[in-house]
């Protein structure tokens, strides 16, 4: 159960500091640990394969998170212009 929590608590972080990047501010607490969340399984995946190792731990995984949610928050923001 505290693995849980802690996994929605660095989703959220991430997802966090990822909108500040984007667009200069957060999502709310669920929009932002959904992303987060999101941003990490998408880090997970690439970053590996384009060989970038993250140090381990609790920062580690938020930084990894935060730099997969900016990925993801990119591509969200370039989709409606592709449909014009």
């Amino acid at each position: 159960m505290i693995g849980f929590v802690v996994w929605i608590l660095v989703g959220a972080v991430a997802g966090w500091l990822a909108g500040l990047l984007v667009r200069g501010g957060g999502f709310g607490f669920v929009a932002n640990a959904v992303l987060g969340i999101v941003g990490a399984a998408v880090a997970g995946l690439l970053l590996p394969r384009l060989g970038f190792v993250l140090g381990h731990g609790i920062v580690g995984e938020v930084v990894r998170a935060a730099i997969g949610s900016v990925i993801v928050l990119v591509i969200l923001s370039l989709v409606p212009k592709l449909q014009r």
